[in-house]
């Protein structure tokens, strides 16, 4: 017969399991509810086309706490990107452009996969250099896992179509590293096609609308 188990040692073991379930689970990515663009404070809504945008910035740390890493300490702000579509028609988001422009006319593009890799790895590295550079990227391995690289893609926008009648939602990522203010900031939407293949008008989405509404509410 084995040597029973000392009660502090089975303890020791149960106390383990117990801290240890909710600390891996806490650090998984869990998609925030999704809500009809419209029903944000920061939309632009386009009633002949039957489209609307909405943005909403996730600045705090509470807001933060859906994903596995923190991205605010790394210079880096996600922005849900919410389309709904309330027309009969598919449109069309192949050729999008953003563009965050921010109230000093800085204009930034959401950054790629290999650019929040880069940044999280070297929090000091800047992925905006201000002169092109005919050098490859390389893709960046070690200290981010694979896991967390998995989790980060399943959170961006990668929707290239909204269909009639839905709405498709997602995250996008700007490098805000050094900016002093979000104030005075919009997303601009351009190339956004209907089913004919034709523009639609460009949308353009003020962030001081989210701002408004959080100073204004309880």
């Amino acid at each position: 017969m084995k040597a029973p188990v000392p009660g502090r040692l089975l303890l020791l073991a149960l106390a383990l399991v117990l801290f240890s379930v909710p600390a891996l689970a806490s650090k998984d990515y869990k998609a925030p509810a999704i809500k009809p663009a419209q029903t944000y404070p920061a939309h632009e809504e386009h009633g002949n086309e039957h489209v609307t945008i909405a943005v909403e910035p996730y600045d705090t740390a509470e807001k933060q706490k859906i994903f596995p890493v923190d991205f605010r300490s790394h210079g880096l702000l996600p922005v849900l990107l919410v389309i709904t579509n309330d027309g009969d028609q598919p449109i069309s988001l192949t050729d999008m452009q953003i563009q965050f422009i921010t109230g000093e006319r800085d204009k930034l593009t959401p950054a790629s996969s290999d650019d929040i890799y880069r940044r999280l790895s070297n929090p000091r590295a800047t992925d905006r250099p201000t002169i092109p550079l005919p050098i490859p990227r390389r893709k960046v391995k070690g200290t981010v896992s694979p896991k967390t690289m998995d989790q980060i893609q399943s959170s961006q926008f990668a929707a290239k179509a909204i269909e009639p009648h839905s709405t498709r939602s997602g995250f996008l990522f700007f490098d805000v590293q050094g900016l002093a203010r979000l104030a005075g900031t919009h997303v601009l939407f351009t190339r956004l096609h209907n089913a004919q293949g034709h523009d639609l008008m460009f949308f353009e989405v003020p962030l001081d609308r989210y701002f408004g509404a959080r100073a204004g509410s309880p």
